[in-house]
């Protein structure tokens, strides 16, 4: 059953929302309100983002506190606690990633401790970005300039490879993304969401390494 709250004005009960649909009060949010509803969107990953910028930006000048400063007790605290709800909920769903990671909590799953182990569609180029680093760090060490100019020319090509492999996975987040509420099997979505974005977290770490090697060496 839909969760139902009761308006603190006019007692009537109805669905969380910003507002009560009888009396028109400011209604506190539930902290752990479904950030879908907060915006009030089909409870879907793919959806209207210009749609969700504008219901956002509505938000936030509907809950100004400025605006409620001469309300009541419960209306200023219900802008405060509302702001905070409305700007988690979109930083959240406004980022691909984010919204992956949250669509698999909203259905029971996460990423977990496998995230650590390199996937293995990644492996050979995490290899050799490894590699080298450690020649990097070794020519460093000996102060050998020509080796560390030839090895910075190796990881701007690295880097690139990096970024085309992650347009490619934003790509297939995306796909996947669009695929929910077809004749689809969630499982098997719910598998392919976990590697991507499993791939996608491993595929940032090895970014920032290769950005820090540019920075130090």
């Amino acid at each position: 059953m839909p969760t139902v709250v009761r308006c603190w004005r006019c007692q009537d009960e109805h669905t969380p929302q910003v507002f009560c649909p009888v009396c028109e009060a400011l209604q506190p949010l539930p902290p752990d309100i479904d950030y879908f509803t907060v915006f009030g969107l089909v409870r879907a990953p793919m959806f209207d983002e210009q749609a969700l910028a504008n219901t956002y930006y509505d938000l936030s000048r509907q809950l100004h506190p400025d605006l409620h400063q001469t309300g009541t007790a419960e209306e200023q605290e219900a802008s405060l606690q509302n702001t905070a709800v409305v700007n988690r909920a979109y930083r959240t769903l406004r980022d691909p990633v984010q919204r992956g990671r949250y669509w698999l909590e909203l259905n029971g799953e996460q990423l977990g401790k496998e995230n650590n182990k390199v996937p293995p569609d990644l492996a050979l180029l995490v290899f050799e970005v490894q590699e080298k680093l450690a020649a990097g760090r070794e020519a460093q060490s000996a102060g050998t300039d020509d080796a560390l100019t030839s090895l910075k020319a190796e990881l701007t090509q690295v880097r690139d490879e990096l970024d085309d492999r992650m347009r490619g996975l934003q790509q297939k987040l995306a796909a996947n993304f669009s695929q929910w509420g077809q004749t689809n099997s969630s499982t098997e979505l719910l598998s392919e969401l976990k590697r991507v974005l499993s791939d996608i977290a491993y595929l940032r770490t090895l970014t920032r390494d290769v950005e820090k090697a540019f920075s130090t060496f």
